[in-house]
């Protein structure tokens, strides 16, 4: 595994096959986010989403916790920033990046951290994962999407519950809510995520980076919007098609089929 490093508190790796690794590490602190960190999980999800030779991230937390959200000792450099400013916004750049992003959530995923779990594709959450929205408590206005975006995956009425008592959501929670894809020990935490990497990984790339955008894209609008949205896509995919292109897709199919490869995860 190829590792490099621009900043030692949030470390990136790519692996041969397409996989690129972030993990958050600041462990003493539970993964609090720092403005510099902040600043270079952007630039590093940006760089990533530009870099052709990778194919899915994965993003998780070193130590106890995924992500504990924002260093309050410097909150006022965090919050007096600007909020606007989607180069240095994580979540921002996220919600950008083309590639899909899998968050692998081990421990506390904590208001920012709550977020950045929220702006993953698909989550993969330990047994001992919970997801805890404190902006109330603190009296801090959410800016990352969490009051938005929650209530869009597990219900409004869930959602208030969940943000307006800041009441943890556990791991088996989670996964009857449909907020998370998976929950397993601890120790498979990593493993589950890189299968679901190497899953999509077999498929078409660029089939996976249209599929990602439309089923986003449609997802913020109504339904009869994002089925015309479905269509229109499909029209200027298939119009763009040479025959060559539609007779290399039958060879593939064939060669599937001839296969039969496993489609377990």
């Amino acid at each position: 595994m190829e590792k490099s490093s621009p900043e030692k508190l949030i470390l990136v790796s790519r692996e041969p096959d397409g996989v690129a690794w972030i993990t958050i590490n600041r462990p003493k602190s539970l993964n609090s986010l720092t403005k510099s960190m902040m600043v270079d999980l952007a630039r590093i999800f940006k760089s990533l989403d530009a870099d052709d030779s990778v194919r899915v991230i994965i993003l998780t937390g070193s130590g106890r916790s995924f992500c504990s959200g924002v260093d309050l000792t410097a909150a006022e450099d965090v919050f007096k920033g600007d909020v606007k400013d989607v180069e240095t916004d994580p979540v921002a750049q996220m919600e950008r990046c083309r590639k899909p992003i899998i968050g692998a959530i081990g421990g506390f995923a904590v208001t920012a951290g709550f977020e950045i779990s929220l702006a993953c594709d698909l989550l993969v959450a330990s047994k001992d994962a919970k997801f805890l929205d404190t902006h109330a408590r603190f009296g801090i206005f959410p800016s990352w999407g969490l009051s938005q975006k929650l209530s869009r995956v597990i219900g409004p009425n869930r959602a208030r519950e969940v943000s307006l008592t800041a009441t943890p959501i556990n791991a088996e929670q989670a996964e009857k809510w449909g907020l998370v894809n998976y929950v397993v020990d601890r120790s498979e935490l990593l493993n589950k995520a890189r299968q679901i990497a190497e899953a999509i990984i077999k498929n078409n790339h660029d089939m996976v980076l249209r599929y990602k955008e439309v089923i986003n894209d449609g997802f913020k609008q109504d339904l009869t919007r994002a089925l015309a949205l479905e269509k229109e896509r499909a029209h200027e995919y298939y119009d763009e098609m040479s025959k060559d292109h539609f007779k290399k897709l039958q060879e593939f199919i064939a060669g599937r089929s001839s296969s039969k490869p496993s489609s377990k995860l």
